[in-house]
């Protein structure tokens, strides 16, 4: 009887240790989790404001600036500019 309450015991410390390491080793992992989740939400602050940002840098109205003030680029007159059509609206203009 000494044997059986001594291995009962045994197996109680045991399982009593195995539950600890466990709830420890959850709570840690949980701790990383949430570590994690913050940095995935702050990465989609920054994609969104770089999409912002994107979207304002890409306006035609800036685009047009730029090439007028920095690439020096002008509207050509009226007169230079021809319009060509794709090669079934060619093939069937007459000559």
């Amino acid at each position: 009887m000494v044997r059986l309450n001594l291995l009962l015991l045994v197996l109680i410390v045991v399982s009593a240790l195995a539950l600890i390491t466990s709830q420890h080793q959850s709570r840690k992992l949980y701790s990383e989790l949430q570590v994690e989740q913050a940095a995935a939400k702050r990465f989609e602050e920054e994609i969104a404001r770089l999409q912002v940002e994107q979207s304002s840098w890409s306006t035609p109205s800036r685009i047009e600036k730029v090439a007028r003030e920095r690439l020096a680029m002008r509207i050509p007159e009226a007169s230079r500019i021809r319009v060509l059509g794709t090669e079934a609206s060619v093939a069937g203009a007459p000559k």
